[in-house]
C-alpha cells in the first residue's frame, strides 16, 4: 500500500533516461509534471529546430514550441499508442506551426515581404536555401523538413500530418520542384 500513496513521482525515480515516448505520454495524461518535463527535454531542441525553420523568426518559433508542449499537456490523453510517441508529437507541433504560418499570412498586408535584391547581394541569395525554404507552401515545407532534417520515414510523416503516404510523396516531389525553381531562379 505504501506505494500506491506516491505513483507519479514513484514511476519516474525507477525509470531511466530511455523511457519510451509512450509510456511518458500515458504518464503525462495523468498529469505526471515529472513526465511531462522529461518529454520537454528530450523533445525541445528536435522542436525548436522544426519550428525555426518552419517560421523562419526565432521569437515565432520559441512560442510555436511552447504553445506545442502545452497542448501536448492537455491533449496528452488524445494520444492513441497504436503511433509512436514521436509521430504524435511531432504532429502537434507540425500543426502548431501551420497555424502560426496561417495565421501570420492573414495578418500580411500585400507588398510587406521583402523585396527582391540585386547586385552583390543576389550572389548570397543564389544559394540561400532558407530562402528557398520560405517559398515553400507550408504543407510542403513542413513534410520536406520532416523528412529531410529530421528524417522520419514516409509512415511517420503521413501520420504526423494525418495525411497517406501517396499524399507525403506528392507533397514532397513538389515541394523538390519548386526548392528547385527557386534556386534555379535565384541563379539568374
Amino acid at each position: 500500500m505504501k506505494d500506491k500513496a506516491r505513483p507519479a513521482t514513484a514511476f519516474l525515480e525507477q525509470s531511466d533516461p530511455d523511457l519510451s515516448d509512450t509510456a511518458l505520454l500515458a504518464q503525462v495524461a495523468r498529469r505526471n509534471e515529472n513526465a511531462f518535463a522529461m518529454l520537454v527535454q528530450r523533445y525541445r531542441d528536435r522542436f525548436y529546430r522544426v519550428a525555426q525553420r518552419m517560421l523562419r523568426d526565432a521569437d515565432d518559433a520559441d512560442d510555436a514550441v511552447q504553445l506545442a508542449f502545452f497542448r501536448v499537456f492537455l491533449r496528452a490523453d488524445a494520444y492513441r499508442n497504436e503511433w509512436k510517441g514521436s509521430t504524435w508529437l511531432y504532429r502537434v507541433l507540425i500543426n502548431t506551426c501551420v497555424d502560426a504560418c496561417r495565421k501570420r499570412k492573414r495578418a500580411e498586408e500585400p507588398g510587406d515581404g521583402p523585396q527582391p535584391s540585386s547586385g552583390p547581394d543576389r550572389a548570397i541569395e543564389r544559394l540561400d536555401l532558407a530562402s528557398a525554404l520560405d517559398k515553400l507552401p507550408v504543407e510542403a515545407r513542413a513534410v520536406f523538413l520532416l523528412c529531410y532534417s529530421e528524417e522520419l520515414s514516409y509512415r511517420e510523416i503521413a501520420r504526423a500530418r494525418g495525411i497517406t503516404v501517396n499524399t507525403v510523396k506528392t507533397q514532397l516531389r513538389r515541394a523538390k520542384q519548386l526548392m528547385r525553381r527557386h534556386l534555379k531562379e535565384a541563379q539568374r
